[in-house]
């Protein structure tokens, strides 16, 4: 058996796509000068180095590098004369900070990017596939009410998201 493969049921999957998703629900506090503990499953896929950003719905969001570079990339190719464009890029760009953690597992959020995302003490960490979102306790709250989960899925299933 290939040590890079996994298989679960009569499917193979590639591990390395395993451990790069990230997935849960997390909660924890933020101290009060500004850090946060990143829970011991998302550090072990994050690596060394890695950006946090603003996030679309008022969280912020962390990229490891490559997920981030990769994001860039996509950035990088928007058109220059399209306003909206230069907006959407400038929107996670401008706030973007290059991290690392510290002996005890946490980052320094920078004050400005608590302050959009509303960060005070409860946090909530999510596992978003390719990145982590953080959210203050009440944005998630108000974020992941799940009442019109059906009326979503009947939108995704229009463009070939079927479960």
């Amino acid at each position: 058996m290939n040590p890079h493969k996994m298989h679960r049921g009569d499917r193979c999957i590639l591990r390395e796509q395993v451990q790069s998703m990230f997935m849960g629900e997390y909660h924890h506090m933020i101290d009060g000068k500004g850090r946060l503990i990143i829970p011991v499953r998302f550090r072990e896929l994050l690596g060394t180095e890695f950006v946090i950003t603003r996030g679309l719905d008022g969280c912020l969001s962390i990229y490891p590098m490559d997920a981030w570079e990769a994001f860039e990339e996509k950035l990088k190719a928007l058109p220059l004369t399209n306003k909206n464009a230069r907006t959407f890029s400038r929107f996670f760009v401008a706030g973007a900070t290059l991290c690392e953690l510290d002996k005890q597992g946490r980052i320094l959020v920078p004050a400005a990017l608590r302050e959009f995302a509303g960060l005070e003490k409860d946090v909530v960490l999510t596992g978003a596939l390719s990145k982590i979102e953080v959210w203050s306790k009440e944005k998630w709250s108000q974020n992941c009410n799940y009442d019109d989960i059906d009326m979503i899925a009947e939108e995704m299933h229009k463009i070939g998201i079927v479960i």
